[in-house]
């Protein structure tokens, strides 16, 4: 904690958001390599075809979003708490923390859902989240490709609803920590979720998402493959709105998307840009 205080007193800010990611880069290397070298899906190289465009990736994502959020969660909040009344906001106050916090998972995923949807169903959006879905090969670092605009879009789609409901500073006068809970869980969940590993779950695949369920979503198939499986923790959510695919067995034979992406983070980043 003496280490931390004095790093805080001595390094600027962004640095030390810098530092934060490299020590969470680390851990997460630590944890996913050696799974996936041995529990691994599909054999394939650590330093596959754009590791290092996706490391780039991991560190504009956990940086720019954040700041391009807080102006609109900012007018949010605030036209939230002159229109809604105040007696609602104590109700949601006086919750359990942890009450709230699963409240906020649930909302925000339906949130997050249809987000993510959207950006599959809008040719405009799509532009964006394509990015995403261009990578050929799945690992746990595929989780950080994404153009900063689309990873805005749905992050902001999870978020509002978990404000307009007030699960997120439901007092309005002090720093709530459940929208941090909330894409802190999410994030790390999406690490796994895009892993490399042949781990089949069995009932519990029907309570959260897995490695199985969301590689169907990033399957190259075909066109009754594609567009399946939208959520990011809960499946059952892709069950309501008919979006649902796991076969009890089977893996999808190849991921990607048909169309050309540009092979360089600079040209991933401009290339939905271009009229």
């Amino acid at each position: 904690m003496e280490i931390l205080r004095q790093l805080q007193q001595h390094l600027p800010a962004f640095a030390l958001d810098v530092l934060r990611l490299c020590v969470w880069l680390l851990l997460l290397m630590l944890v996913f390599i050696p799974l996936e070298r041995f529990c691994a899906l599909h054999a394939q190289k650590v330093l596959r075809q754009g590791f290092v465009t996706d490391l780039a990736y991991y560190f504009i994502n956990s940086l720019l979003p954040k700041l391009l959020l807080a102006l609109p969660l900012s007018i949010i909040a605030l036209g939230l708490h002159a229109t809604v009344p105040g007696g609602w906001y104590a109700w949601v106050a006086a919750m359990p923390l942890g009450l709230r916090f699963v409240a906020a998972m649930v909302v925000g995923e339906f949130g997050a859902y249809w987000g993510h949807r959207w950006s599959h169903e809008f040719p405009l959006l799509w532009r964006f989240h394509a990015i995403h879905h261009s990578a050929e090969e799945m690992d746990w670092l595929v989780n950080t490709r994404a153009h900063p605009l689309d990873m805005v879009f749905t992050r902001l789609c999870g978020l509002v609803p978990i404000y307009v409901l007030g699960l997120a500073q439901p007092t309005g006068n002090s720093v709530d920590v459940v929208p941090m809970l909330y894409v802190i869980f999410a994030t790390v969940w999406s690490f796994f979720i895009h892993a490399n590993v042949r781990w089949r779950f069995g009932w519990l695949e029907q309570l959260v998402a897995t490695p199985a369920f969301h590689h169907w979503h990033h399957t190259n198939d075909g066109a009754d493959y594609i567009n399946k499986n939208y959520a990011a923790i809960f499946p059952w959510v892709d069950r309501i709105f008919g979006s649902y695919y796991l076969p009890a067995q089977q893996w999808p034979l190849k991921y990607g998307i048909d169309a050309l992406t540009e092979p360089n983070l600079a040209g991933q980043l401009w290339q939905p840009l271009r009229l």
